[in-house]
């Protein structure tokens, strides 16, 4: 029995120092991942999701209805939800990056709160009547999600985010029939101006 514990005794005093060297690697992994900033935000999804945006307001223009103006933008952003994640997943798998590494998670974070934030007061202004207010409040939460979550990303992802943040206050006291247009110009062009400058210094 003494003989065991022996060779127990032994046997931890050899593993320690590469256990804690496999700790010590583990903790330097960890911090860096933490310290990279998330790149994986894809210029060329940006550029198809403005595409798509400038279609949504062109349709959106020649709606009879309110409420139908409201589906068509809603529609809209369902589609370029969708766009963005596909775009995101093939840049990540293109770079060899794991999509939902820390930086990624935290980019998330960063964007989520604003975006359902913006969904539940979509629902309470519709349900109110004032869809007018629409437009600049998708803009700028839009816009404070971007920069909330660009301090996790490149440099030029919050910008896009204040340049959303700006056509939205400038949305919310201008006329109501200029609403339809700060969606296009914001949806549509700086997510394609943007996008283009993303994937010339970042990559598709």
């Amino acid at each position: 029995m003494n003989l065991v514990k022996g060779i127990d005794a032994r046997a931890r005093k050899t593993l320690a120092p590469h256990l804690r060297a496999l700790e010590n690697l583990q903790f330097i992994r960890e911090t860096m991942e933490g310290a990279t900033a998330f790149t994986t935000v894809p210029g060329a999804g940006g550029i198809v999701m403005g595409a798509t945006a400038l279609l949504a307001a062109v349709v959106a223009a020649g709606q009879p209805r309110r409420d139908y103006w409201v589906i068509t933008w809603l529609i809209e952003g369902l589609v370029a939800f969708c766009v963005g994640l596909l775009a995101m997943i093939r840049k990540a798998r293109l770079a060899g990056a794991i999509l939902l590494s820390r930086p990624a998670r935290k980019f998330v974070l960063g964007l989520s709160p604003p975006l359902l934030a913006a969904g539940i007061l979509t629902a309470a202004m519709v349900r109110a009547g004032l869809i007018a207010l629409l437009p600049g409040m998708w803009l700028l939460l839009y816009g404070a999600g971007i920069v909330s979550a660009g301090a996790f990303s490149a440099r030029v992802v919050p910008a896009m985010g204040l340049c959303f943040m700006g056509l939205g206050m400038a949305a919310l006291f201008t006329p109501v029939s200029w609403g339809n247009w700060f969606l296009a110009a914001g949806f549509g062009g700086l997510h394609m101006v943007f996008g283009i400058l993303i994937a010339r210094r970042y990559g598709g």
